[in-house]
């Protein structure tokens, strides 16, 4: 239970409070329980989007992602804007680049990578209530979740102290595997439209993972925050787009 908890705590800005200080073991083991906290968070949203749908859709849109936002902290947007940050400065060098993901000030890249997020993210969903396929927030904070087991459990951490190196350590690899299958093969709920929506998130997660080696060596927090936005927004545009062409289900 523990280790749920801990999850729950570190992902979302849900009120919880542990008993004593958690071990470097359930640490670790806290991150299995990611996808489960993912698909809470869509839960969440799912139930406003279902007791708010006599709203008009644009301020309905508008409601969920400030929602989404609150969630999570702005956690994954914090991480996100800093690896932004450090992309264009770091000017393809790792230790400059280490260096700003360092900074805690937010650079015009990191302010204009939100702008964007936000942007298509809000536009898609309004896309998704309009087309009544909201049963569909269930999927995206799950499949984004999943990236950092994927990241953690076939990539190395570069930063030798703090709390991603000690997960790194002590992280339960076959238990990882069977989450990420187990997390994954719940796309299969939405037919054509859920595959295709899966397929994204294993390009998107293939492709940073390689870009995080080209220019890192492996990840850090902020490549993670970076990798779960990233990954929540494309598979939510991907959904979209398959909207229009592949055929609609009774599921929504």
């Amino acid at each position: 239970m523990t280790p749920f908890l801990i999850a729950l705590q570190f992902l979302t800005t849900l009120r919880i409070q542990l008993k004593e200080m958690p071990t470097a073991e359930q640490n670790a083991n806290s991150i299995l329980f990611y996808p489960l906290v993912g698909l809470i968070i869509g839960l969440i949203l799912y139930t406003v989007a279902l007791l708010l749908s006599g709203l008009p859709t644009v301020l309905l849109s508008s409601l969920i992602l400030v929602l989404w936002i609150w969630l999570t902290g702005g956690l994954h947007l914090d991480g996100l804007a800093d690896t932004a940050d450090a992309w264009v400065g770091g000017f393809g060098d790792k230790e400059r680049t280490l260096r700003i993901m360092k900074d805690p000030s937010c650079g015009p890249i990191g302010v204009l990578s939100l702008i964007i997020v936000c942007v298509l993210k809000w536009a898609a969903l309004y896309v998704l209530l309009e087309q009544k396929a909201a049963l569909a927030l269930l999927l995206f904070p799950l499949l984004a979740r999943i990236s950092p087991l994927a990241l953690f459990v076939s990539t190395p951490y570069v930063r030798s102290n703090g709390l991603g190196s000690s997960i790194a350590a002590h992280l339960p690899k076959r238990r990882v595997y069977g989450v990420i299958a187990l997390s994954l093969s719940l796309v299969l709920y939405f037919y054509g439209i859920g595959l295709l929506t899966g397929l994204a998130w294993v390009l998107t997660f293939f492709y940073l993972r390689a870009k995080f080696l080209q220019r890192l060596g492996g990840i850090t927090g902020d490549t993670i925050g970076a990798s779960i936005e990233l990954s929540e927004i494309i598979c939510l545009l991907i959904f979209v787009i398959g909207l229009n062409y592949l055929p609609m289900t009774t599921l929504f």
